[in-house]
């Protein structure tokens, strides 16, 4: 009873306190964006109230892409615009000059293309195993499963984790003293180079990534199955289609345009890959998982020479690849709606 009135009491205390705070701040409130309101009229304050949004774009993403041009088409080592002169294209020449574009030693920038083609064979092997993983997965979430809920988590898991920590986990788990090595030491058996092996660094990288983004596309494709309506399974089923047919005569066809956006939407993300990439590998061993991005970070601003207008260059060539990407999933989504 008397702890009961003590805490009645302090309520009262911070009641009485913080009232007069709320409303004078309050007060506040209504005396400026009333003001405002009595200025510019009542069509203009959703303008207001999306400004703040509008300065947070226009400062972090369409200024910087407005100097990335500005970069692209000029030289020298500043970092100020005005003080670097102007030499048109001549870095989209010094990254397209090549003698034979299969061979990145005849190159002049062989360190691009090298990235180039990196990163094409990363999207091939890593855009197709993560669909098919993911619609495997999709397709047995999908079935009446028990603790159903709790599998869709588990895989699902993975995409609230950082990119970051995907990478130092499993950094930890296959460096040369990591657990793995140490399990097969233990085992006497000798260490495997996971790290400093180029092919073994290659497939690890792809695997890590389809185990870090596999959940999100997989839920995606959970979501285009569970709007595929059961009525046409039953009909098939009565027709006497076994699983076989119901899958690629129902389940394929009507997925598909959910696929061509998981397809899409995969595609720009493998693309860009970066962070994983760079906390695990560093771009090693030597170019065997050196990507476009790091590429442009490395030229950008980690190397001692930083080659802004390179880098810039090579940041335009490879969102012209994404604006092509973005195109084709519009054009989808269109025909699809």
């Amino acid at each position: 009873m008397f702890m009961q009135t003590g805490t009645k009491k302090a309520g009262n205390l911070l009641s009485g306190l913080f009232n007069p705070l709320y409303e004078l701040f309050v007060a506040f409130l209504d005396l400026v964006f009333g003001s405002i309101q009595r200025l510019i009229g009542v069509r203009g304050m959703p303008y207001v109230f999306v400004l703040p949004n509008l300065l947070i774009f226009g400062i972090f993403i369409l200024f910087p892409m407005l100097l990335n041009f500005v970069y692209a088409f000029t030289g020298g080592a500043s970092f100020l615009p005005e003080q670097r002169p102007w030499v048109g294209t001549a870095n989209f020449d010094r990254l397209l000059a090549c003698e034979n574009y299969l061979e990145p030693r005849t190159c002049n920038e062989d360190l691009f293309w090298r990235s180039v083609y990196n990163t094409a064979s990363y999207v091939v092997f890593q855009v197709a195993l993560m669909v098919l993983l993911a619609l495997i997965t999709a397709l047995i979430l999908n079935r009446n499963l028990k603790a159903r809920g709790f599998f869709r988590g588990v895989f699902f898991y993975p995409v609230l984790l950082s990119p970051i920590v995907v990478a130092l986990i499993w950094k930890w788990i296959l460096q040369e003293n990591g657990l793995i090595n140490g399990i097969m030491t233990s085992l006497g058996r000798e260490k495997i180079p996971f790290l400093v092996n180029a092919q073994w660094a290659q497939v690890l990288v792809i695997l890590i990534s389809v185990w870090a983004f596999m959940g999100f596309y997989t839920l995606i494709l959970l979501a285009g199955l569970q709007s595929i309506p059961a009525d046409l399974y039953e009909a098939a089923s009565i027709d006497g289609a076994n699983p076989w047919q119901s899958f690629s005569r129902i389940t394929m066809p009507l997925l598909m345009p959910t696929m061509v956006v998981v397809l899409v939407l995969s595609l720009i993300r493998a693309v860009q890959v970066f962070d994983i990439v760079f906390v695990f590998t560093g771009g090693g061993p030597g170019t065997a998982t050196l990507y476009l991005v790091q590429y442009i970070y490395n030229y950008g601003f980690s190397s001692p020479n930083k080659q802004f207008g390179l880098a810039a260059a090579a940041s335009l060539l490879m969102a012209a690849v994404l604006i092509v990407l973005t195109v084709i999933q519009l054009l989808v989504r269109r025909e699809e709606d």
